[in-house]
C-alpha cells in the first residue's frame, strides 16, 4: 500500500476513535442529565407521600410499589418526561379531612372508571377542543406561579439554606458537567443533621426488610365507593381536565413534537393507572404538567427519568417500606421548595409564545389568576371569556 493509502487508513482510524469518544461522552453526558431530571418532581411528591403515610396512614409499600410501577410504565410507553403525580385535590381534601385509607382507594377506583371511559368513547375530546391556546397558556402560567408561591412559603422554613440553594442552583442550571440536581440533593443531605441533629439516631434505625403489596380491594366496601366518589372524584375532575390532560399535552407536545400525546391517550392512560394504583394499597394519580416541568428543567428529555425514579421508589417499596418516613426527611422542606420553585418557572415561561394580541394576553391573565385558586373554575371561566370576546360580545 503506498504511503498516501496508509496515510488515509491511520487518518482513518484517527477520525473514527474521535467519533467513537465523542459519542461515549455525548451518552455519558445524557446519562447524568437524565438521572439529574429524574429528581425534578421530588418537591410534589415527597410532601404528598410523607402527609399520606403519616396523617391518612396508607402503608408506604403499596403507594410507592404503585407509584413506581405507574412510572415505569410510563417512561417506557411515553419516551418522555410525561410524569405522574398524586391528585392534588383529592390528596388536599384526603389530608385536611381525617377520610380512612379504603374510602381514598375507592376514589381511586371510580377515578380511574370516569377517566378510561372519557378517554375510550372520546369524550374528552369536544371538552379539550375548547382550551383554545389563551386558556391553555392561561392554566400553564396559573399553576407555575402557584409552583414557585408554594416554593417560596417552602424556602422560609431555612432562608439562608434556601438562598445558598438557589444561587448553587443558577450557577449550575446549564452545566453539564456538575447537574444542578445532584448539588442541589447533596446540600438538602449535608444541611438535613445540622438543621435536625436529631436524624442521624433516626436513620441509624432504618432496616432491610422485603415485603410484597396485599392486594387491597376486599378492604374497599360500597360506602368506600360512594364517599370517595363524592368527597373526592367529583371535585378532582375539573381540575385534571385543566392540569392532567389539557396542560400536559400542550406542554408534552411543544417540548416533544416528535413524540406526541393526545387528550384521548391521556384520558385513557389516568384511568388505567387509577384502576390498577387502588387495588395493591397505591393513591390516585395523575399526569400533571408542572411535574414534566420539574424534570426538564433540570436535564430530562426522555422517559429514562421516569424509569430511574420509578425503579428507586420500587426498591424502597419493597426492601424499606418500614423506614420510608425516616428515609424522605434527608431533604429538608427548604431544597424541596427551591425544585418547586424553577419547576414552576420552567411551567410558567411557556407562556411566551401567546403573541400580542391584547384579548390573548387578557384573557390569559385572567385564567391564570383564577387557575391558582381552582383549575377547573379557571378553565370554564377562560372558555366563557375568549369566545364572548371572540364573538364580540364583550370588548376589553
Amino acid at each position: 500500500m503506498s504511503p498516501d493509502g496508509e496515510e488515509k487508513v491511520i487518518g482513518g482510524g484517527k477520525l473514527e476513535h474521535a467519533v467513537d469518544t465523542s459519542q461515549r461522552k455525548t451518552k455519558n453526558l445524557y446519562n447524568k442529565m437524565e438521572w439529574a431530571g429524574a429528581f425534578g418532581d421530588i418537591g410534589t411528591l415527597i410532601p404528598f407521600v410523607v402527609a399520606y403515610i403519616t396523617i391518612v396512614k396508607i402503608e408506604p409499600l403499596g403507594l410507592l410499589f404503585m407509584f413506581g410501577v405507574c412510572l415505569l410504565a410510563a417512561g417506557f410507553y411515553y419516551r418522555t418526561p410525561l410524569p405522574v403525580q398524586p391528585m392534588k385535590a383529592i390528596g388536599a381534601a384526603a389530608i385536611a379531612g381525617g377520610i380512612s385509607p379504603a374510602a381514598l382507594f375507592g376514589s381511586g377506583i371510580t377515578t380511574g372508571i370516569f377517566w378510561f371511559f372519557a378517554g375510550a368513547t372520546g369524550a374528552i375530546r369536544p371538552i379539550a377542543k375548547l382550551a383554545t391556546k389563551p386558556v391553555v397558556r392561561g392554566i400553564m402560567l396559573g399553576l407555575g406561579l402557584s409552583f414557585m408561591v408554594d416554593g417560596v412559603h417552602r424556602m422560609q422554613s431555612a432562608p439562608v439554606l434556601a438562598g445558598i440553594a438557589l444561587v448553587v442552583t443558577y450557577l449550575l442550571l446549564t452545566n453539564p458537567t456538575f447537574p444542578a440536581m445532584f448539588v442541589l440533593l447533596l446540600i438538602g443531605v449535608g444541611s438535613a443533621p445540622i438543621m435536625n441533629p436529631e436524624i442521624m439516631h433516626e436513620l441509624a434505625k432504618i432496616h432491610v426488610g422485603f415485603k410484597l403489596p396485599v392486594f387491597a380491594l376486599p378492604s374497599i366496601t360500597w360506602n368506600d365507593l360512594v364517599v370517595g366518589t363524592l368527597l373526592f372524584t367529583i371535585p378532582q375532575i375539573p381540575l385534571t381536565i385543566g392540569n392532567a390532560v389539557i396542560a400536559i399535552v400542550a406542554e408534552n407536545n411543544e417540548l416533544f413534537p416528535d413524540r406526541k400525546v393526545t387528550e384521548r391517550g391521556i384520558a385513557l392512560s389516568q384511568g388505567i393507572m387509577n384502576l390498577v394504583s387502588p387495588l395493591f394499597g397505591g393513591i390516585p394519580m395523575c399526569h400533571g404538567a408542572g411535574g414534566m416541568a420539574g424534570h426538564v428543567r433540570f436535564g430530562a428529555k426522555t422517559g429514562g427519568a421516569l424509569v430511574i425514579l420509578g425503579s428507586i421508589l420500587v426498591l424502597i417499596a419493597l426492601f424499606f417500606s418500614d423506614s420510608v418516613a425516616i428515609i424522605f426527611k434527608i431533604f429538608p422542606n427548604a431544597i424541596l421548595g427551591v425544585i418547586l420553585f424553577f419547576a414552576g418557572s420552567e411551567l410558567a415561561i411557556v407562556v411566551r409564545d401567546i403573541g400580542d394580541k391584547k384579548a390573548d394576553f387578557y384573557v390569559m391573565l385572567i385564567v391564570a389568576a383564577f387557575a391558582m385558586w381552582h383549575m377547573g373554575v379557571a378553565f370554564l371561566v377562560g372558555v366563557i371569556l375568549d369566545n364572548s370576546l371572540r364573538r364580540g360580545w364583550i370588548k376589553i
